[in-house]
């Protein structure tokens, strides 16, 4: 292979990120755009790279060490980058490499100045920008001060910060090469950046243009503020010009230098309204070639604008497809179930495919389009009275989206906006054999589905799997269930609302749904402490367990005085909740039964913390707390006027809401013991296909959707590139925060708590479990790293029903997500913990190991000294 050294702009384009990095593809993709001028110039190649790299086979000892390093040992890192760079800067360059950059140079006047940029093949990259890692030299003069500059672009690949950021976002110090782009320089009268969509809301329709006079290095550095223009259908919608008291120039001696702007034209526009206007419409045209909203820096010289650069905004949440041109308002699914993580692509197609609504995938997350809902007036109110009472956030952000007046149409009551969200349920009569039945009825269905799969193989799997789907939605959406569910949760509400108003008591069905019968998970966090209890008194099992670290530990554990007995718990514990596990929703996640050790610190932790006979203690204590709470607060009303009729109408209520309220988790358990079954199924087959040497791991079926693991199970062919671009999708969608509402505009709505009865400086939540708690703050992101002592407030983005277990053990909980209903506030509500959920940023704003005050009746958390 002939080593090419040095390419003209013009001979490449966005395929040759590996040979030109980047920015250097870019720029000559945006060459290629009709209408787009690129001030002229070339690119000296990777090839470049790997031969200076060559000349230093020590660089690779330090490489080593760098991929090592943990990204926040910032004197490891600068300690080691520096070396690294010093060493390449000190290689001469060879004279054949030299001799190529010379005569690209003397093609385009070796005396002119030129901009020298580091252009890495990580870089301007759909999933990562990389943006400012690498360095650029403005305004170098001169072939020997050229050649020394493309030599620190090189060495700048090892910056301190471009290696923390490779350490932090996974990328292979190895497999990163760099190039430089050599173009003219262009002295220019402004200068800036537009986005072709709003940076702040992402809102797609609006650019966003940042102004200032003379070379654009004084904004991007920060040293002046700029103009900001704001541009939407052609016009300018809103402009903000600042004084701009310096700019940065070209210096005659080369380099660049700050100069002072003349008082009388500091306060002047940089652009004009029309200029703003033509640069937004090549924004436009450079957003629709390259099919994805861009990042660009701009030129201004003589009336005429130059781009220097195009990436794309990594930063904004993708919108859902849509197959029309309407206008869009979709509602988080995460937010809901409890995940706000991205979901693998066989996750997504799952869920989808049993979901009781249509739902639409964007950046690894599902959402429902509820525009309908909200476009026609009878189904508006009860549909932000639903989401009001669920998560209040959700609701104002929605109200937002309607303030704006003429996003959402109004379609005439009775259209196609269906009838309100929830329905009014069809009263059914408190009858705990309702629960019953329907409890056996769904482990019948699911002792049905696992009986009949046991069979199926191949294609006919995959059909078999489409007619379970239909029973698993049977299942879900049987009326009696449903008005099971709501019986509860109106009963909950009634209760709040009615003794708020009568005896001016917040939440008091917290108190009054505490150990509440037939709650599978609230249950489940109880039997671990049972599993707990038949461990503590085996201290060779317990000692084994500390250094448990593979899933083969069962297997161990007879060997041990007591392990005989500590397996058969752990695999019975197993048995009946082994299908759960953290973001459960997406199938593709480990179960608790195929990564048994996520128990094991939970268990030692019920160990340490409890005495024997906890979980019957504890349930017992509920139910009796609950009781005295009910003849509390009847024999309180019988002392108002209409007393005992308030008082029967509330012991009702208080009987239908222990009858029903339980059950309000019993689906999502059926539907994850459902999805398990579904899981072993698929990927039996996945590993069918692997000894086929169709695929090299069984777990790359996880990037493909349900209907393309079936194409490749009846073709026995897949495609390698597809499953590594979902693989590379997929890490990037981490970067990414789950809006709550999200239009198709692409602005995103995150809502606000409208209260003034907080102290100042607290935390603003939903109240979802009454009482207050002081107690240290255990910040918590990964469940299998749960090390508690007693007296622990749990703060966590969000908690499903695998995080039950933990719950046993902490005194309080603070969730960034959740809602009056999710499982987190229903449970924390079953074992009495003061809750406040829905805290934007908890898990920042609050430090491990900080001492916080939890008011669960009131919704907001102190930070104390």
């Amino acid at each position: 292979m002939i080593e090419q050294y040095v390419l003209g702009l013009q001979e490449v384009d966005e395929t040759r990120v590996a040979v030109v990095g980047g920015k250097g593809a870019h720029l000559g993709e945006l060459s290629r755009i009709e209408g787009i001028r690129v001030p002229a110039g070339f690119c000296v190649t990777t090839d470049a790279f790997r031969r200076i790299m060559a000349e230093a086979p020590s660089i690779d000892d330090r490489l080593d060490q760098l991929s090592r390093l943990n990204p926040d040992d910032r004197e490891a890192i600068r300690t080691l980058s520096t070396e690294v760079r010093q060493m390449i800067e000190g290689i001469a360059i060879p004279d054949e490499l030299a001799a190529a950059i010379t005569r690209a140079l003397a093609q385009l006047g070796e005396h002119a100045a030129y901009a020298v940029r580091s252009s890495a093949t990580a870089e301007d990259l759909p999933t990562a920008s990389f943006a400012g890692q690498q360095d650029t030299y403005l305004n170098v003069v001169g072939p020997a001060a050229i050649l020394q500059h493309v030599g620190r672009c090189w060495a700048s690949l090892f910056t301190e910060r471009a290696v923390t950021y490779r350490l932090r976002n996974g990328f292979d110090h190895r497999k990163v090469r760099m190039a430089v782009v050599v173009q003219q320089m262009v002295f220019p009268h402004a200068a800036g950046i537009m986005f072709t969509a709003d940076p702040v809301t992402g809102n797609r329709k609006v650019a966003t243009v940042d102004a200032g006079f003379g070379l654009g290095e004084a904004l991007v550095s920060g040293l002046v503020n700029p103009d900001v223009y704001k541009v939407r259908d052609g016009q300018v919608v809103t402009k903000a010009v600042a004084a701009k008291k310096r700019a940065i120039h070209a210096s005659p001696a080369g380099g660049t230098q700050v100069l002072p702007i003349d008082p009388q034209r500091q306060e002047q526009p940089a652009l004009t309204d029309a200029q703003v206007v033509r640069l937004v419409r090549l924004g436009r045209r450079i957003e629709a070639h390259f099919g994805r909203p861009q990042d660009i820096e701009w030129c201004l010289v003589d009336d005429d604008f130059q781009i220097v650069q195009s990436r794309p905004i990594t930063t904004l949440f993708p919108i859902p497809a849509a197959r029309d041109q309407e206008n869009h308002v979709y509602l988080s699914v995460g937010h809901q179930q409890m995940m706000t993580d991205p979901m693998k692509p066989l996750g997504l197609s799952f869920w989808q495919l049993t979901a009781m609504a249509p739902m639409h995938e964007a950046g690894g997350r599902l959402f429902v389009d509820a525009t309908r809902l909200l476009a026609s007036p009878a189904s508006r109110a009860g549909f932000l009275e639903m989401a009001g009472r669920s998560d209040p956030l959700t609701r104002d952000a929605l109200e937002t989206v309607l303030d704006r007046g003429d996003f959402v149409p109004t379609l005439p009551d009775g259209g196609p906006g269906g009838p309100p969200v929830g329905g009014a349920s069809a009263p059914i009569e408190t009858d705990p054999a309702i629960v019953t039945g329907l409890i056996e009825r769904s482990q019948a269905s699911i002792a049905a589905l696992r009986r009949d799969i046991r069979t199926k193989t191949g294609p006919a799997l995959f059909d078999f799997l489409l007619e379970a789907f239909q029973e698993h939605k049977r299942v879900l959406s049987d009326p009696l269930s449903m008005q099971a569910i709501m019986a509860g949760m109106e009963a909950t509400w009634w209760l709040n609302d009615k003794l708020q108003e009568w005896l001016g008591e917040k939440n008091a069905a917290d108190t009054l749904t505490l150990s509440a019968p037939d709650n599978v998970t609230s249950e489940m966090g109880l039997a671990l402490l049972d599993v707990a209890d038949v461990i503590r008194p085996h201290p060779e099992v317990v000692a084994f367990l500390q250094d448990v670290e593979n899933e083969g530990f069962l297997d161990e554990l007879p060997k041990l005085a007591g392990g005989t007995e500590a397996r058969d718990a752990i695999e019975a514990y197993l048995d009946r909740y082994g299908m759960r596990c953290v973001g459960e929703i997406d199938i593709t996640r480990p179960r608790w039964s195929e990564r048994p050790t996520t128990l094991v610190p939970l268990i030692l932790d019920n160990i340490k913390l409890f005495e024997p006979g906890a979980a019957e203690r504890r349930f017992e204590h509920g139910r009796q707390e609950a009781k005295k709470k009910e003849q509390d607060v009847l024999s309180r009303l019988r002392a108002l006027p209409d007393g005992e009729q308030k008082a029967d109408e509330t012991k009702r209520m208080i009987d239908r809401v222990r009858t029903f309220i339980g059950y309000r988790e019993y689906p999502k358990y059926g539907i994850i013991s459902r999805y398990f079954i579904y899981k072993q199924a698929v990927l039996e087959e996945a590993e069918r296909l692997v000894q086929a040497n169709v695929l090299p791991d069984k777990e790359d079926i996880y990037y493909l959707t349900f209907q393309e693991l079936h194409d490749v199970v009846r073709t026995n062919q897949v495609d390698d590139q597809l499953i590594q671009q979902r693989k590379d999708a997929f890490r990037s969608y981490h970067a990414l925060t789950t809006p709550r509402v999200l239009t198709s505009d692409g602005e995103v709505f995150t809502g606000a708590y409208r209260r003034d009865d907080v102290p100042a400086g607290a935390l603003i939540g939903l109240p979802v479990s009454a009482g207050t708690v002081e107690g240290r703050a255990r910040v918590i992101l990964d469940m299998a790293q749960a090390d508690l002592e007693a007296g622990d407030i749990l703060v966590t983005p969000y908690t499903d029903p695998s995080w039950s277990p933990l719950f046993v053990a902490i005194t309080g909980l603070v969730t960034e997500v959740g809602g009056l209903m999710t499982h987190g506030a229903v449970i924390a509500r079953e074992y009495g913990l003061p809750a406040v959920v829905g805290v934007e940023q908890a898990t920042r704003l609050i430090r491990d190991g900080q001492r916080i005050r939890v008011h669960g009746t009131d919704g907001y958390v102190e930070i104390l000294p």
